[in-house]
């Protein structure tokens, strides 16, 4: 399984990385992409993605961070893609119109930039999008993109049906596993087996048989066994087929397998 998303760098995970590694590695987690979320941060997990070859780094300026980001951050951007072209995406970007007092102006010209380079180096990018779909699909048709995932996915058939056609994967994660998750329960259900990938976000977004601790990628099988349930397929079934869309979407290789 891949864990298409995950803040293995933060510093949650600095006490026990490695015993975390260890426990995914032994739930059948052979890959995991990092997605960076500042300038500050983007170093920290280039270094721990070459200790790590089954990690997979993306660099980006998250929207969640706006007051951290400055100007220089997206020439040193284009700067860091070009120099490591280990990096597989672009990445954790978007919009987050759901923040108390979102700057919708600032955040559509950084994510416009952000996508911008993207298409430039060719590369994918990992979307966060929170109440601002129509808006984020609409920057993506301007300036289309090596297709990318939509992190922690919400919205609607019709907007995942928009994403597909832009070349878009899906990431489900822990939300998925909690009982009254019905409108998640209904996507999952619904779109594409081609869409979607599995994620957890760890350490954040923790699911329902670990609710109040710290998320982990070794909680992936979880979200892999719901959305088998979900869907009426069996849970190997949807292993291989979340895994070969997170492998083409970031252009992993095949035989990647998780050491530590």
């Amino acid at each position: 399984m891949i864990d298409s998303h995950c803040h293995l760098d933060f510093e949650e995970f600095d006490r026990d990385r490695d015993a975390v590694l260890t426990e995914s590695a032994n739930a059948g987690v052979t890959d995991l992409v990092i997605p960076g979320t500042t300038a500050d941060s983007w170093l920290r997990t280039l270094h721990l993605c070459r200790e790590h070859p089954f990690l997979h780094a993306a660099l980006g300026l998250h929207p969640y961070f706006m007051d951290q980001h400055q100007a220089p951050d997206i020439d040193r951007l284009r700067e860091l893609l070009v120099e490591h072209g280990e990096v597989v995406a672009v990445g954790e970007i978007g919009l987050d119109f759901a923040l108390s007092d979102p700057d919708r102006n600032h955040q559509k010209k950084l994510v416009q930039q952000q996508l911008e380079i993207a298409a430039e180096i060719d590369l994918p990018v990992i979307l966060h999008v929170r109440k601002a779909h129509d808006e984020m699909i609409q920057l993506l048709k301007q300036t289309p993109v090596r297709g990318g995932t939509v992190h922690a996915f919400n919205g609607s058939l019709q907007q995942a049906g928009h994403y597909q056609a832009l070349g878009f994967c899906l990431g489900f994660g822990g939300m998925l596993t909690y009982p009254h998750s019905r409108r998640l329960h209904t996507l999952a259900s619904q779109v594409s087996r081609e869409t979607i990938v599995l994620e957890t976000d760890a350490p954040d977004m923790t699911g329902f048989n670990h609710h109040g601790e710290r998320n982990s990628p070794a909680y992936l099988p979880e979200v892999r066994d719901e959305i088998a349930k979900l869907r009426n397929e069996s849970p190997d079934e949807v292993e291989r087929y979340t895994t070969e869309n997170a492998r083409r979407v970031f252009n992993l290789p095949g035989d990647s397998q998780a050491h530590v």
